[in-house]
């Protein structure tokens, strides 16, 4: 079976794929046509396709979710890397495959993440800390052993934002020893909930985020978690106005430092500024790694990273 990551501009190819996204669209002909506006991905990576010219039985048979086989030519539509979709059909029992194939996941097993997570939460020393950081988490623990960080920029896979916390907590654990300055209870606690609301945010299945939830469009992650810290205070009798609770609230609400990325204040207290660059540090070079690993060996350069202000990366011959 030929991967996404291995396809190659006028390769033409038959595979088996995950239909991760599909709308369908109409062509600026007269008369317009409709056709599939798709995404097509496996444990590899994903591509766009286009699937022309589609019949009603078509619209009525092909969901996003599915697993397809395709026959198509892969090609390059402004500089980016496409498939052209001549013949498509639902996997069959026959085929021996399974959605799981599919589904790209942590290289780490999520029983495992999050049992680094519960441990990591047992060290803090600070009860009331402790207190309101296992009622945040304990809101979100199933959906950690499955969500992803994010729809797309970064760890956008299974078990992503477990994945995404611990390793921020190795970054937060040898900064606290190169820093003594920084309180490592209000640190650690600064990882584990900065995104603890994104399970509430997105709607996610296997890994994948089909849309935003209700809340996450009108609230969002960040306010949710605040919110969170608020409940979990007033349930326990911590005082509202506490040091404990404003730093826990400050570095949630600071963790993506300016307004335009959705932070209503930016890092003022010593935790806050280390955890907005733990966040950023392990986001950006997740970017670079994920990059890297869905672009054929081939290529000097990745596509162009979104958060990386739209920067391809170059894989250096050493």
């Amino acid at each position: 079976m030929t991967m996404i990551k291995q396809l190659a501009p006028q390769d033409e190819f038959v595979g088996f794929y995950l239909l991760r996204e599909l709308t369908v669209k109409q062509t600026n002909g007269n008369p317009p046509k409709d056709y599939f506006d798709m995404v097509l991905g496996d444990s590899s990576g994903q591509l766009s396709a286009k699937f022309w010219d589609v019949s009603t039985a078509d619209k009525e048979t092909f969901f996003p979710m599915g697993l397809v086989k395709v026959r198509g030519l892969a090609h390059t539509y402004r500089e980016k890397l496409q498939i052209k979709v001549s013949k498509m059909r639902l996997v069959n029992e026959t085929d021996g495959v399974a959605l799981t194939d599919f589904i790209r996941s942590a290289p780490i097993r999520p029983v495992d993440l999050v049992h680094t997570i519960k441990n990591v939460m047992a060290s803090i020393k600070d009860p009331e800390i402790a207190t309101i950081v296992a009622f945040c988490v304990d809101k979100v623990e199933e959906k950690l052993m499955h969500y992803p960080a994010a729809k797309t920029h970064h760890h956008a896979y299974f078990a992503g934002l477990a994945y995404h916390i611990v390793r921020m907590l190795e970054i937060g654990d040898f900064l606290c020893k190169q820093r003594p300055f920084l309180n490592p209870d209000l640190l650690k606690a600064g990882i584990l909930l900065h995104d603890i609301a994104k399970p509430e945010e997105m709607i996610s299945q296997l890994g994948i985020v089909s849309d935003y939830s209700v809340q996450g469009k009108l609230i969002g992650h960040i306010s949710m978690a605040s919110n969170w810290i608020t409940e979990a205070a007033i349930r326990s009798n911590i005082a509202l106005d506490s040091e404990k609770v404003l730093g826990l609230q400050h570095l949630v609400l600071s963790h993506h430092n300016l307004g335009e990325w959705g932070s209503p204040v930016q890092p003022q207290t010593a935790e806050a500024v280390a955890l907005h660059h733990i966040d950023a540090m392990d986001a950006k070079l997740q970017m670079v790694e994920d990059a890297l690993d869905t672009t054929p060996e081939t290529d000097e350069w990745t596509p162009f990273i979104r958060g990386l202000e739209n920067k391809a990366v170059y894989r250096l011959k050493i």
